[in-house]
């Protein structure tokens, strides 16, 4: 059976990979996103009920975090839209152990649509196609709470559980919490990035304000700074979000990809390798 999908953030680290599964499986996708046709722009609520119009399923991911100030009142601007278009099911994308996030989770649970959460922990790819990829790259990487274990998701295991709440009613009405097999620290993931590249790559633990700080001279968006903050003070080492869940392999049948596996993977794409300065 054919679903009409709208995939809001359809070209990100998670829409993406969606969307791409969900042509395999011959769905009808839209993209949501600024350049979509119909555009859909978190910052332009006058394009969300066009965006949803026709719409049987809705995947929901909020940019920079559902975390961050105006996300509880975008998310509940969004599910009047959904309900106005009469769609079927929502499947939100959360953060794992986010006070704040868990605000925009109830707006969906209560919408009267049916539902599926999917809160991950931090994301491998953070790592390759987000804010920690320049330091890498550089060779000197710079961070806050050091000693902090975090159980890293690969953005493909998120995309898989997604696609199968989409696609599976008996996800209907569940709280998914997604990690990795294993908790690793800063200086374990920048030691098995610069094992996997042949690079020497350095770490340096700082405090959160000299982060903060570096982040403002680089002109890193407020919005950003302000999860950063967040993240690292509410979120990293918070007791419960060093628990490893097994939500991964209970929906899909399989383990979740272990980190060495992602730095492998990504390893061989070349995003890690030093970038050839240009001749003068």
């Amino acid at each position: 059976m054919k679903n009409n999908i709208l995939v809001i953030g359809g070209t990100g680290k998670t829409g993406r990979k969606i969307v791409e599964r969900l042509n395999q499986l011959q769905q009808n996708v839209r993209v949501g996103s600024r350049s979509g046709q119909p555009a859909f722009d978190w910052q332009d609520p006058s394009t969300w009920a066009a965006a949803l119009e026709g719409m049987d399923k809705v995947y929901i991911t909020f940019q920079p975090d559902l975390a961050v100030p105006g996300a509880l009142q975008a998310i509940e601007g969004l599910v009047k839209e959904a309900q106005k278009a009469k769609v079927k099911k929502l499947v939100l994308l959360s953060g794992k152990g986010e006070r704040e996030a868990e605000l925009s989770e109830q707006v969906v649970i209560h919408s009267g649509i049916d539902y599926t959460i999917v809160r991950a922990s931090w994301f491998s790819q953070n790592f390759s196609e987000s804010f920690f990829l320049d330091p890498i790259v550089a060779g000197q990487v710079a961070l806050p709470k050091a000693k902090a274990k975090v159980p890293y998701i690969d953005t493909g295991d998120i995309a898989d559980v997604a696609v199968a709440a989409l696609m599976n009613d008996q996800h209907n009405g569940q709280i998914y919490e997604l990690t990795g097999p294993r908790l690793l620290t800063f200086p374990e993931v920048v030691q098995e990035i610069s094992a996997a590249t042949g690079r020497d790559i350095q770490f340096t633990p700082i405090t959160l304000s000299a982060y903060t700080k570096m982040l403002e001279e680089f002109q890193v968006p407020a919005d950003y700074i302000w999860l950063i903050n967040y993240l690292f003070t509410e979120v990293l080492d918070a007791e419960k979000n060093t628990v490893v869940t097994k939500d991964v392999e209970k929906v899909l049948g399989r383990q979740a990809k272990d980190f060495s596996q992602y730095v492998k993977e990504t390893a061989a794409t070349g995003v890690w390798n030093t970038p050839v300065e240009e001749a003068i």
